[in-house]
């Protein structure tokens, strides 16, 4: 006898035209509580990064408008925090710190009282000291790399401070060419990160810095320039033409000293100089861009203004 699918071995006796059982399906685990949302987001990130930046920006504008011997003082106080924290980033290598802090406290006196051919006089000092310190701890090995780190703070941060304490000491429009040249800077900074927040799509340099982006350069290059032209123009001693090309020159540095400290930090492994300033990192996180252009700040006021 054929076999009429009246019955069937799996599923049991059916009935003709009548539908086969569902299938029961494996009911899924229950999911757990969504998390909140942090409260506050990016909004209390951004007031504490403005509440840190706030007293730092009264005391930079304190010491630029007093300027002389307190600028200079400070000039070395921060010399001093960047090299430590520098010094602490490359401390496996043993750098001579006692001598890189005196060695650019020294530049910056030489600032003050003299010009640029004292503060090379009191940089060459720093071999005699560190062979002295060398001999004094009795060091046989890494001497070359302890030595060579040490240089390197000095001319990375020794010099730049020092070129900030002989830009503010130019006569009439030091304080003022100062300001423009931070201006420009940070200006160009900002513009850079709006810029690629919300327009980049093309990586700069992703193995340095994989958020920076060539539409992001481009803004910071426009914005540094407009923001040291537009200072200009209330300095009438100051010629537009002029404004705009050294406002070009400080933007266009401002990126590679900001680039450079990414190499370095990417070498060392780390993600922030220090905390100095709280979420806004350290005092070389902030600065890294005015190594670069307060050097070239100095002499393109002294090209284009004296």
């Amino acid at each position: 006898m054929e076999d009429s699918g009246l019955f069937d071995i799996e599923a049991g006796p059916r009935t003709p035209g009548s539908r086969p059982p569902p299938r029961r399906r494996t009911p899924r685990p229950p999911r757990g509580p969504r998390r909140p949302p942090r409260p506050g987001g990016r909004r209390s990130e951004t007031l504490a990064r403005v509440a840190w930046a706030l007293p730092w920006i009264a005391v930079a504008i304190t010491i630029i408008v007093v300027g002389g011997l307190l600028f200079a003082v400070a000039m070395i106080a921060f010399a001093w925090i960047a090299l430590a924290e520098l010094f602490r980033m490359t401390r496996d290598w043993r750098p001579i710190a006692p001598v890189g802090l005196v060695i650019s406290a020294a530049m910056v006196i030489a600032a003050y009282y003299g010009d640029q051919f004292q503060i090379v006089l009191a940089a060459m000092c720093a071999f005699p000291l560190m062979f002295a310190a060398s001999a004094l701890r009795r060091q046989r090995h890494g001497v070359l790399s302890s030595m060579a780190v040490t240089v390197f703070g000095v001319v990375w941060i020794g010099i730049p401070f020092a070129h900030a304490v002989l830009l503010r000491e130019l006569p009439d429009h030091g304080g003022a060419l100062l300001v423009d040249v931070l201006v420009a800077t940070f200006v160009a900074d900002t513009a850079a990160y709006g810029g690629g927040r919300l327009f980049g799509r093309h990586p700069l340099a992703p193995a340095l810095s994989p958020n920076k982006t060539l539409e992001g350069l481009a803004f910071g290059f426009v914005g540094g320039t407009m923001g040291f032209w537009f200072a200009g123009l209330y300095q009438d001693w100051l010629p537009g033409l002029d404004a705009l090309l050294m406002g070009m020159c400080v933007a266009a540095l401002a990126p590679v000293g900001d680039l450079f400290e990414s190499l370095l930090k990417r070498d060392l492994g780390v993600k922030d100089s220090g905390n100095v300033f709280g979420p806004h990192g350290g005092l070389l996180d902030r600065v890294d861009a005015v190594l670069f252009t307060v050097v070239a700040g100095y002499y393109l006021s002294v090209a284009f203004v004296y």
